[in-house]
């Protein structure tokens, strides 16, 4: 049997991403938006075009609009949001994403918490999902820099053959 190797054309460049904060101290201009602009660096350090960052207060009703605008008109491939995921009362992004999902990638998000579980038990507690939008991937990460930065981490390097599989090209040999 012969290692298989991995795909080379699956990768980050000309993927159109958006990045939302969901923080009610952010949206009313009380706080910086750092998850937001640490994601935007990895982002555009692994070659993919940011094309809208975006703060909204933790409303049910707001994030599913991004999420709707985002995955309709605009047409990006991914959006990460970043915030809402705890367990506050505010907290309400798993249930704004999954009310505009047309399929969960559970897989993507017990990935997120099993990685993050590694470095601090704390990470269990994030009720972040992902899935589908027509052929946009939402992902939710938790609010805090190094929560996000290392959420996404866990999952960068599987997100393009989740968007290859989502144009429909396939497994592949990755």
């Amino acid at each position: 049997m012969t290692a298989r190797r991995a795909r080379t054309d699956i990768s980050w460049h000309g993927c159109r991403v958006a990045v939302l904060t969901v923080s009610d101290s952010c949206a009313r201009g009380l706080k910086k938006d750092e998850s937001g602009r640490v994601l935007r660096v990895l982002l555009e350090q692994r070659g993919a075009d940011v094309v809208a960052a975006d703060i909204v207060a933790d409303d049910k009703r707001g994030i599913t609009g991004f999420l709707k605008r985002y995955a309709g008109k605009n047409r990006v491939d991914l959006v990460l949001t970043t915030g809402g995921t705890g367990l506050g009362p505010r907290d309400v992004t798993p249930e704004a994403t999954r009310s505009v999902l047309d399929k969960e990638a559970p897989g993507l998000s017990e990935w997120i918490r099993w990685s993050g579980a590694a470095k601090t038990r704390r990470a269990v507690l994030s009720r972040g999902v992902c899935g589908l939008k027509r052929r946009t991937l939402i992902v939710n990460l938790p609010g805090s820099p190094k929560g996000a930065a290392e959420s996404f981490e866990a999952v960068a390097d599987i997100i393009p053959h989740a968007l290859a599989m989502a144009r429909g090209e396939g497994h592949g040999r990755s």
